[in-house]
């Protein structure tokens, strides 16, 4: 079964840490980047960050400085290690893995709460 699974989110204050963790299993395609969305209530999904097999990264101009995208490519996991976070940080995160001849993957999305 493809699927990816998601850990790592819950309740912090502002200007705490949180690590998400999102491991990929069972796909039948090659993956040659993953990445975190995130949405907030009312609002699109849109890109948190994201990393090659390569290694280069893209962040989203709101989290850069703050949020760092790692990956285990022998495990096929992606971590995202959130500093200093904010209350605009609020959203579900879905993880995702963007794949060769075939559609992505998507988490089913875990809930990270900043309180103020």
């Amino acid at each position: 079964q493809e699927q990816l699974v998601e850990s790592g989110g819950g309740l912090v204050q502002v200007g705490g840490s949180l690590r998400l963790s999102c491991a990929a299993s069972g796909s039948k395609f090659s993956i040659y980047a993953m990445g975190w969305y995130r949405q907030a209530p009312g609002k699109q999904r849109v890109l948190v960050a994201r990393i090659f097999n390569g290694g280069s990264t893209t962040y989203a101009d709101s989290v850069k400085g703050r949020f760092t995208i790692s990956r285990d490519n022998a495990k096929n996991t992606v971590y995202l290690q959130m500093n200093s976070l904010e209350a605009d940080d609020t959203a579900v995160y879905y993880c995702n893995a963007a794949r060769l001849g075939a559609p992505d993957l998507w988490g089913r999305g875990t809930q990270v709460t900043v309180s103020s």
